[in-house]
């Protein structure tokens, strides 16, 4: 879904979103940024790239961290649901992933990713995605997914 689209359903709705990204740094934030008028829907969000600001800005616990690590379903949720109780906004989408071109510390495949979404009546999910591409590429795509969940959810699914 593009972004236009989706911004324009935030505002025919009312609602607003707030990002937490760890593996696309603030590319789903500059994406909902490009729209005119943003700031009715967008207040902002966090860019916790490594684990300690996961725990200490966004509330994730230690224990999910420690046991599940930082590219899980359980770890995009957690995200999604931090930022969006620390900005009181709607809804809040989150991306956590191997980007690329190592693996770093995670075990998991490049091109993987989990990307959250957290609503204020408690419907969160994760979603799994594997892309196949660059770093850029990867974070493009993991991006735009985020866009993509968050569209589904304003349009009812």
């Amino acid at each position: 879904m593009d972004v236009k689209e989706v911004a324009e359903l935030l505002m025919a709705q009312g609602k607003r979103v707030s990002v937490a990204e760890a593996d696309t740094a603030g590319l789903v934030g500059y994406l909902l940024g490009t729209i005119p008028g943003s700031s009715q829907f967008f207040p902002g969000g966090v860019i916790a790239y490594t684990g300690g600001l996961k725990q200490s800005i966004l509330g994730v616990s230690d224990e999910l961290y420690n046991s599940k690590g930082s590219v899980c379903e359980e770890m995009a949720i957690a995200m999604a649901r931090g930022v969006r109780e620390l900005t009181g906004t709607d809804y809040a989408v989150s991306t956590t992933g191997v980007t690329g071109p190592g693996q770093g510390r995670s075990s998991f495949p490049i091109g993987t990713f989990y990307i959250g979404l957290s609503d204020k009546d408690g419907a969160d999910v994760a979603i799994h995605i594997q892309l196949d591409g660059d770093r850029d590429q990867n974070k493009r795509g993991a991006a735009q997914a985020a866009i993509d969940l968050l569209g589904q959810r304003l349009q009812g699914g």
